[in-house]
């Protein structure tokens, strides 16, 4: 069936084509993502919820309150937020981490991993858990930076609280090793043990930012499931920055359904959406 377009299944608020284009264009400028013409009704849903939050009539009074907001703050924050999807378990895609395993116990001097899309924070415990069971007494000296646009989510995954649920996967040993089970209030929840959250350090950073506030080289970048987001040209700036940003042999992580755009003058690919440095772009990062 064809929707006309102005058509939406709710129609508490009109929400027209000029809408649906002035949400595109803000979210590519911002926040990098390239929307289809098949998120017009996820998008209706998401912002129309804030408009009932913020009492306004109309997606063209809320647009105006976003452009108007300060870059990486304010309402134009919680636009971004309300518009990044957030999709992740802890061990997702499992393939990639006895590769990481493998990786760092050939390393020499402190690892550090850059997880570029660290949501609610399993992917960036994961990543933290598997440096400690490779590395043994080294792992002191490891971290992880874990990073996300949305602001909304790292506070989440700061906390390192997660439902019993979201931990079910684990085996005994994992679980006591690597989580707090709650008592009492806290029933039914598990928090990440201290030594674990030490590892990882949280950060707001955006992938179209014109710089990023990481300070030195990384072995390891891990990210999974973004680049689907954004355009050709985007993903081109994003994986050149990627590629100075690695230290010589240094790994990139994907996600599954990304395999195809990631092989290029930059990366070659070395396993299951397991990508190297290229060798111009390893010999222009010695």
């Amino acid at each position: 069936m064809h929707l006309h377009p102005d058509a939406a299944v709710n129609s508490e608020f009109s929400f027209t084509d000029n809408d649906f284009e002035r949400i595109r264009t803000l979210i590519h400028r911002h926040a990098g993502i390239a929307l289809g013409a098949h998120k017009r009704q996820m998008v209706y849903s998401r912002i129309s919820r804030r408009l009932r939050e913020l009492q306004l009539p109309d997606f063209a009074s809320y647009l105006a309150r976003v452009e108007a907001a300060q870059a990486g703050g304010g309402e134009r924050q919680v636009f971004i937020n309300l518009l990044t999807t957030n999709l992740t378990s802890f061990f997702r895609e499992a393939h990639h981490f006895p590769v990481l395993a493998n990786f760092v116990r050939a390393r020499t001097g402190p690892v550090t991993v850059w997880c570029a899309a660290a949501s609610t924070g399993e992917e960036p415990y994961s990543i933290a858990m598997t440096l400690m069971e490779a590395l043994g007494d080294r792992a002191g000296s490891a971290r992880v930076i874990a990073t996300d646009i949305d602001t909304d989510v790292l506070a989440k995954a700061s906390a390192g609280v997660f439902s019993l649920e979201r931990v079910g996967g684990f085996s005994p040993e994992r679980l006591r090793r690597f989580f707090s089970k709650g008592t009492g209030a806290n029933a039914g929840y598990a928090r990440i043990r201290p030594e674990v959250a030490a590892m990882v350090k949280f950060a707001r950073l955006n992938l179209l930012d014109s710089s990023w506030p990481l300070k030195a080289p990384v072995d390891a970048i891990f990210c999974r499931n973004v680049m689907i987001y954004f355009d050709k040209p985007t993903q081109k700036r994003i994986l050149e920055r990627f590629a100075a940003l690695l230290k010589p042999h240094g790994l990139l992580f994907a996600g599954h359904s990304e395999n195809a755009s990631l092989v290029t003058a930059s990366f070659r690919s070395i396993g299951q959406t397991t990508y190297a440095l290229a060798a111009r772009a390893a010999t222009g990062n010695a």
